[in-house]
């Protein structure tokens, strides 16, 4: 037996050997042949579906488990698409600031696509000159310091108009309750209408339902519904720019003030200007400044209101501060927030735990060597913004609800200079509406808590979240509101 062993090993040991040398000789006589690339680690994965089945319904959370075993930077392939996952404050500065310029593209589905006019828009827009030219617009005059001040009244009429609203239910007595995802989708809905097109969508019930059913289902990912919204919001634009074209000459006399629309309809007019934008540019526009500008304040708005209904003595803290700065006889209003630390705090706090976009999406537009890791052109980088708030090493006790971790020196900004905090993205692709959202969000905290005190017939609220691309809470927030302040 053993005979018949030793040269069958010794067979196997020689096809071993010429195997080997074949290989190096073929590689010698190709030396141009590129060895694969060394790419970040990966989970175990399935023919076809690559590693999709790791991906649960919320998937931020889902790359966040895999992060805490594959480390903060892996690779995924979702179906024939190669992925890596940043899950660090570290990771994220290496790959948004040092090859800021390499991730500079966002993917574009089909149905991103169709909604956006083939990229028309600014948020999914090749990066290029157009994407420059809008990015520069935005900065400078549809979304600067200058248009956001012209338009503060339109704001503090909002806010204005949802406490009169949850005063109504106050008054309604019985502990009447209200769900307040609807009543401040509506307000931040009404925001982003009048100051992109001077009007408000809930002129009349069926409009405002319709949009924000549009800005919604936009918000849900969509799946088979894309041409139905996109020919109802294309639909909806198309009556607001030929009614605003017909009421121009009108409007332009004595002490109008342009809305976002008139800019964007003064550029496309323009002969001269630097570069024209077409009627798809507006629309396309349009629905990038509803859709990020409406669901995502409320959501945070939700968010804040519930973390303070869940911690009570942050709320009386929170309270004391706005009745010593602003008092009793007025609510309170934008320029009162800078004298408001803890206030300001509490929504970083929230932004901290819940970011509306809890997963940051780019693809290089080039290959590029990350952390040792080769990362070939057309690779999605998904930086998962959720876990990087939560991540032990820059946030001790990370789930619990402290705003005071944001007082004192070196406080932490939301505007992408620290990795730590991301809510808005970070580099060139960072969203150009922080300030805006910023604005609305604290002011609106801000009056709930001067002008009511907020009960929930549970005693406290579920915390869980809810899937979609933004970061819903699982459950609508109902509470009762009680006057605190009769100032309506």
């Amino acid at each position: 037996m053993e005979d018949l062993i030793t040269p069958t090993l010794q067979l196997l040991l020689l096809l071993l050997t010429t195997t080997v040398l074949l290989l190096r000789h073929r590689s010698h006589l190709h030396p141009s042949t590129p060895p694969p690339p060394l790419l970040p680690p990966s989970p175990w994965s399935l023919p076809l579906l690559g590693h999709l089945h790791h991906l649960g319904p919320l998937p931020h959370q889902s790359l966040h488990h895999l992060s805490l075993r594959l480390g903060p930077l892996f690779h995924l392939r979702l179906g024939s698409v190669p992925c890596i996952v940043a899950s660090s404050p570290a990771t994220a500065m290496h790959l948004l600031k040092t090859h800021d310029l390499t991730f500079s593209s966002r993917p574009l589905s089909s149905a991103v696509r169709r909604l956006t006019y083939d990229a028309s828009d600014f948020s999914f827009a090749p990066y290029g000159p157009y994407w420059k030219f809008m990015k520069k617009l935005c900065m400078s005059d549809l979304l600067g310091g200058r248009t956001l001040d012209v338009h503060r009244p339109v704001r503090r009429d909002e806010v204005h108009r949802l406490m009169r609203r949850f005063a109504e239910v106050a008054d309604m007595g019985g502990g009447g309750d209200v769900d307040v995802g609807e009543e401040v989708m509506s307000m931040s809905n009404n925001v982003i209408s009048r100051m992109l097109m001077g009007r408000r969508c809930s002129g009349t019930a069926e409009e405002a339902e319709g949009v924000r059913r549009i800005i919604l289902e936009t918000a849900e990912g969509l799946k088979k519904r894309v041409e139905d919204v996109h020919r109802r919001f294309d639909g909806f634009m198309e009556g607001v720019i030929r009614e605003k074209e017909r009421r121009r000459e009108d409007e332009m006399e004595g002490g109008y003030v342009k809305d976002l629309l008139d800019l964007l309809l003064d550029i496309s007019e323009d002969e001269e200007a630097e570069m024209r934008i077409s009627r798809e540019n507006i629309k396309a526009f349009a629905l990038d400044i509803f859709a990020a500008g409406t669901d995502t304040s409320a959501i945070t708005i939700q968010w804040a209101l519930a973390e303070l209904i869940n911690h009570p003595d942050i709320l009386e803290k929170a309270r004391q501060e706005i009745d010593t700065i602003v008092g009793p006889a007025r609510v309170v209003d934008e320029p009162d927030i800078p004298n408001l630390p803890y206030l300001q705090a509490i929504v970083k706090e929230t932004l901290r735990l819940h970011p509306t976009g809890p997963l940051t999406v780019r693809e290089s537009i080039r290959d590029c060597h990350v952390s040792g890791y080769d990362i070939p052109a057309g690779t999605r980088l998904f930086v998962n913004i959720w876990a990087i708030g939560r991540d032990p090493a820059h946030w001790p006790d990370p789930e619990d609800f402290r705003p005071e971790r944001f007082l004192g020196d070196g406080t932490i900004d939301v505007r992408g200079q620290h990795y730590q905090l991301l809510p808005f993205g970070s580099g060139r692709r960072m969203c150009p509406g922080t300030s805006l959202a910023m604005h609305v969000v604290q002011t609106t905290v801000a009056a709930m808590v001067q002008c009511f005190e907020w009960r929930v017939k549970e005693g406290k609220v579920d915390m869980a979240e809810g899937p979609g691309l933004t970061l819903p809470m699982a459950r609508p927030l109902v509470c009762v509101p009680v006057k605190r302040l009769d100032l309506f």
